[in-house]
């Protein structure tokens, strides 16, 4: 009887770590590297080696990751040469999907079940982006343009519904944030958010939750771009009315001239994870503790992403 008890102790201790490693498996940047792992356990061996591989998002079916690949540096980021990849969260499957003619930035995955990465690419007159998306699967070429390269639209996230959250300038106007409809052979279609936040800064990587209620990103006081010193927020998100509200600060509320930056969400949505000072972190919406969940010291983690949850 004692051994068919602890049989079934162990059982259940282990299928309960098995659960919690799914619920809180990342992936991010590591020295220039992309890796899959579980939130504060010792780095695996990389999906990626040999290159300077950025900003992995994780498909919503959870078996794909797409990343930007630096081909090209240059002292401002905006001059980068750079292509969209794709490779399956196991490591396999490596293609990819753009040239490295461009500058390719800032990729996702829609949410409508289509299932398509999608970025943000430099106009040509080197003023602003437009939105590219594809296929999984795509030869470079066979992306689509969403936006005119006459004007700035940034794409940070998406919709189950199919729309996009957009910062978007629209011709002879201010810039603002937008949800952006798309359809085939159709103009977008842009419907402004009301946020009273953005009338005293910028927000930047923008990043919604799986059922789409919330949203968490950087805050900046001002409009003249200034990455260091930005302040995590998590705030309320209504897709109908269109109103971003409810703001509380989650990391760096003093404002300490340090980069805290991309805070995304946990597969199962209790958490934030986000990286300040080369190190990964994660703030606990229940408990609003943060623990520190890298575990090299002497690594440069950057950019991480929760398991099969689209920025």
């Amino acid at each position: 009887m004692k051994s068919s008890l602890f049989i079934y102790i162990i059982a259940v201790t282990r299928l309960l770590d098995v659960s919690a490693e799914v619920k809180h498996r990342i992936s991010y940047y590591k020295n220039g590297e992309i890796h899959v792992n579980q939130l504060g356990q010792p780095d695996k061996k990389p999906l990626t080696t040999g290159h300077w591989d950025f900003k992995p998002s994780w498909s919503k079916t959870g078996d794909k990751l797409v990343f930007f690949r630096r081909y090209v540096n240059a002292p401002e980021v905006w001059n980068w040469k750079t292509a969209i990849c794709i490779i399956n969260a196991d490591g396999t499957g490596f293609h990819q999907i753009t040239d490295a003619k461009k500058t390719n930035f800032n990729q996702t995955w829609t949410r409508d079940g289509s299932n398509r990465p999608i970025w943000n690419r430099r106009n040509p007159s080197g003023k602003g982006y437009h939105v590219m998306i594809s296929e999984i699967g795509a030869k470079p070429g066979d992306g689509t343009a969403l936006t005119s390269d006459g004007y700035h639209t940034w794409v940070y996230t998406c919709l189950t519904d199919g729309r996009v959250l957009v910062n978007h300038v629209p011709p002879n106007e201010s810039r603002g944030y937008y949800l952006m409809s798309f359809g085939n052979n159709e103009k977008p279609k842009f419907e402004k958010i009301e946020c009273e936040l953005a009338k005293k800064g910028y927000l930047d990587r923008l990043s919604l939750s799986v059922d789409e209620k919330k949203i968490c990103f950087e805050f900046q006081k001002g409009f003249k771009r200034k990455v260091p010193g930005r302040v995590l927020y998590l705030a309320d998100f209504d897709r109908e009315k269109r109103v971003i509200f409810n703001f509380k600060p989650i990391a760096n509320q003093d404002e300490k001239p340090a980069w805290f930056a991309y805070p995304r969400w946990t597969r199962d949505q209790t958490g934030i994870v986000y990286h300040a000072a080369k190190s990964l972190y994660l703030y606990d919406l229940k408990t609003g503790e943060t623990t520190k969940v890298s575990t090299d010291p002497k690594g440069d983690y950057r950019y991480p992403h929760g398991e099969a949850t689209p920025k």
